[in-house]
């Protein structure tokens, strides 16, 4: 099964081939970490996933439950693509859970 190669949610294009980003036309810069992060979660779009599985899938970690990195994470790459970052309305909470990816 092929997957496109851009995605496109709200204001914001992603080129996964290139790893570009852009914001209303405007590159986003993104770490090497983020692009990471934000490509697992075009890839599993509508599934709550968990730090853990976070942690495992983009980090490589087998597990570290008291680290708050993924968390950190999400604030910086929904600052970065979100209209309100305080108001996210693609990359959400899931409480108790994690994150749920929205396109």
């Amino acid at each position: 099964m092929t997957r496109a190669q851009v995605i496109q949610f709200g204001d914001v294009t992603v080129d996964l081939a290139t790893q570009q980003v852009l914001r209303n036309g405007k590159p986003v810069d993104l770490s090497a970490r983020e692009f990471k992060l934000l490509r697992y979660f075009i890839e599993h779009p509508g599934t709550a996933i968990t730090r853990d599985e976070l942690l495992t899938a983009v980090w490589g970690y087998a597990s570290m439950p008291f680290t708050r990195t993924v968390d950190v994470h999400i604030a910086w790459l929904r600052q970065k693509i979100e209209a309100q970052p305080h108001r996210p309305q693609f990359i959400l909470t899931v409480h108790g859970v994690g994150y749920r990816f929205m396109i």
